[in-house]
């Protein structure tokens, strides 16, 4: 069933687990993040970002398509649409369209232009029961054209953000968006602790969770994470998949390549990684 992600993250939470925001970029890749979530009665977040909503041929398809395939599919799991890392302008075409969440992201504005951008998109968006979540320190990396430098949050600005009326909080703590290099120096729990002191309990957001160590994991979800995004991972285990498929030769028949099957081993491989991460963040069994 589509809902917000406010109710899902509070029960998260409290309850010592996260929720694992998934890209979507596809039909197949819906489909697959869907199915996982319902096998493993785990509550889910569609995430999308612009560049994908985009590529689907703007919002209210995506929107339209996660509709009818969750009625379709007889997903009873909780679903959230999310846009992910969405400008203003984004943010409020999302929030016409159907969508559930939203991530207004105004982590590279000034902290003041942030906070007033931020409250115009949570009046926008609780008016209609859609919830916002918002960004204090960029994410490292280059995610569908977004790039961050990685700057560590300010625990006061958080704080300053959180009292906005905002529904969770992404805060930038050495995490990166992509494969994280071999010199990385891992996630600063001294800031996470301070941001997590600083919020009154708020629902913390961890981007970038492709290759994240399973204890740092762990150890965010104590200090308050309650939704862990994972996009790279999905998209290495799609392409692997489909690579050693192609290679092999299959489905060629003398007629060329049908698409269904061609798809098929890469919603295979989305399955399997949706699982495994749903497993590492303790989600399984909490719908």
């Amino acid at each position: 069933m589509l809902v917000n992600a406010r109710d899902m993250l509070i029960k998260a939470r409290k309850e010592g687990y996260a929720v694992g925001q998934f890209n979507i970029n596809n039909l197949e890749w819906t489909k697959a993040v869907l199915l996982t979530a319902q096998e493993c009665n785990s509550p889910v977040i569609l995430g999308v970002s612009e560049g994908a909503g985009k590529y689907m041929t703007g919002f209210k398809t995506v929107a339209a398509m996660v509709k009818a395939m969750v009625e379709e599919l007889n997903i009873t799991v909780p679903v959230a649409l999310h846009l992910d890392h969405g400008t203003y302008e984004g943010a409020q075409k999302c929030i016409e369209a159907g969508f559930t969440s939203v991530m207004f992201d105004g982590s590279h504005y000034g902290i003041e232009e942030n906070i007033a951008k931020t409250k115009e998109i949570v009046a926008m968006a609780h008016a209609k029961g859609i919830s916002v979540e918002a960004e204090v320190g960029s994410i490292g990396g280059e995610e569908d054209g977004v790039t961050g430098k990685g700057e560590v949050a300010d625990a006061q600005e958080c704080a300053m953000i959180a009292g906005l009326g905002i529904d969770f909080l992404a805060a930038g703590i050495g995490n990166i968006h992509g494969k994280y290099p071999a010199n990385w120096q891992g996630l600063d729990f001294e800031a996470l602790e301070k941001i997590m002191n600083a919020t009154d309990g708020m629902p913390l957001v961890l981007h970038g969770g492709t290759g994240i160590p399973a204890e740092m994991i762990q150890k965010s979800i104590a200090l308050g994470v309650a939704k862990i995004n994972v996009n790279t991972e999905c998209q290495l285990s799609f392409a692997e998949a489909t690579r050693k498929y192609i290679e092999a030769g299959k489905d060629q028949q003398g007629k060329g390549y049908d698409p269904r099957k061609l798809l098929a081993p890469g919603f295979e491989g989305i399955k399997a990684t949706v699982k495994e991460k749903m497993e590492l963040f303790g989600s399984v069994g909490k719908a």
